[in-house]
């Protein structure tokens, strides 16, 4: 594919910027700040430069990699396991990547990058929510870790003109990791993934550049009470409010989480103007995170249980849906009902998610326990058919 055609159209104030220079000297880019849109010249120039400044990002790795320590009382708390990173390590020293995840948790941005280190892999860009930018988060966010801050839902499109043509000139430079819902799933379910980032991929035009899919799993997810009780997202919250709540749920806990890493998609050969090409891509990639996603015994527990059931019926149920499971391929972590029962009852009850009284397991937090099953819904119901 070949790279968009430029012109010479620079501002001071992103001189030292080269990532914004290409953005600004794009064909699209231009044409958008001659007036489009119902806007004046003027006010597309005031929108794309703010944007522009908004998404400049640097990225420290010695002081990255130094946040580990500071970080130490969550991530203690957590077991890392990674599974298959010879993707993401083969992947790497081909060329450029972008890392596509599920998004399950604020602890994600922790362990994922970590995982990538781990594997002595070269740390990409994140791309995160601009509510995660606020206080002295956010300029450990912009000027350490590398962060971008993504403004979701908008239809602004100036911003989204912006956006798409700054991260396909970012890829240029860096790689990427982003999360294509759009924002944790507060259902607790894999939800559809948005196209805007996928189609900047595409849109860079690098020669042999992969997406790596990822999926991100936990036994129990720090801030599970928090967002199903919610069940969607309503309203964005100032983060250092759901900070404060992350710090209420994290006594006593506990938990393992699973990195796996899938096989690489290649973007070449992808017309990154078919709506509908774009749309398939997301939905491979969709496809393979699901498959990857790593099936623990609590989301397993959390599927067979109905309101109260004696340890015999709910032992049948698991050995059910456990052969489910195989047939659709699930990447499992245990094998029998017996292992999902010893390694998930006590661990949900300490949560306050069930309760086990004289053999029958009953549930306490409804919404929790909904909440974790659906987390494996999309491997134990057939998709739906497509028109």
């Amino acid at each position: 594919m070949p790279s968009p055609k430029r012109y010479h159209l620079i501002d001071r104030s992103v001189a030292t910027d080269t990532i914004a220079q290409a953005v600004l000297a794009r064909e699209d880019v231009a044409r958008f700040l001659e007036g489009t849109h119902g806007l004046t010249s003027d006010d597309a120039r005031t929108r794309v430069m703010g944007y522009l400044e908004e998404l400049q990002t640097t990225q420290r790795y010695e002081l990255y990699r130094a946040l580990e320590y500071p970080l130490y009382p969550i991530l203690r708390k957590i077991d890392r396991v990674i599974e298959q990173q010879h993707f993401a390590v083969d992947a790497a020293a081909l060329g450029r990547v972008a890392y596509v995840s599920n998004h399950r948790s604020h602890i994600d941005y922790l362990v994922e990058p970590l995982a990538l280190d781990d594997a002595g892999i070269r740390p990409p860009i994140i791309a995160a929510g601009i509510n995660l930018f606020g206080g002295p988060l956010g300029l450990i966010h912009k000027h350490v870790t590398g962060a971008m801050p993504i403004r979701r839902n908008t239809k602004d499109p100036a911003y989204l003109i912006t956006l798409k043509a700054y991260v396909s000139e970012l890829l240029h430079k860096h790689d990427l990791f982003f999360y294509p819902e759009g924002g944790r799933s507060y259902s607790g379910e894999l939800k559809s993934m948005k196209t805007g980032l996928f189609s900047a991929c595409i849109d860079a035009g690098i020669p042999g550049m992969q997406l790596v899919p990822v999926a991100v799993s936990y036994d129990l997810v720090l801030e599970d009470h928090v967002i199903s009780k919610q069940g969607v997202k309503r309203r964005q919250k100032a983060f250092s409010r759901e900070v404060a709540e992350l710090v209420r749920y994290a006594v006593g806990y506990r938990s393992r989480s699973f990195v796996t890493f899938g096989r690489p998609v290649a973007l070449e050969g992808i017309d990154g103007e078919s709506r509908k090409a774009v749309m398939d891509l997301t939905r491979q990639v969709r496809a393979e995170i699901g498959l990857l996603y790593k099936v623990l015994p609590t989301a397993v527990l959390a599927s067979a249980l109905t309101s109260s059931l004696s340890r015999a019926d709910l032992t049948d149920r698991i050995a059910e849906i456990l052969d489910t499971l195989r047939a659709a391929g699930a990447n499992l972590s245990v094998q029998s009902a017996d292992e999902v029962l010893a390694v998930a009852s006590e661990p949900m009850a300490t949560r306050n998610i069930i309760v086990i009284e004289r053999g029958r397991y009953r549930v306490r937090e409804r919404n929790v326990l909904r909440y974790y099953a659906r987390s494996i819904a999309h491997l134990l119901t057939p998709p739906s058919a497509t028109h």
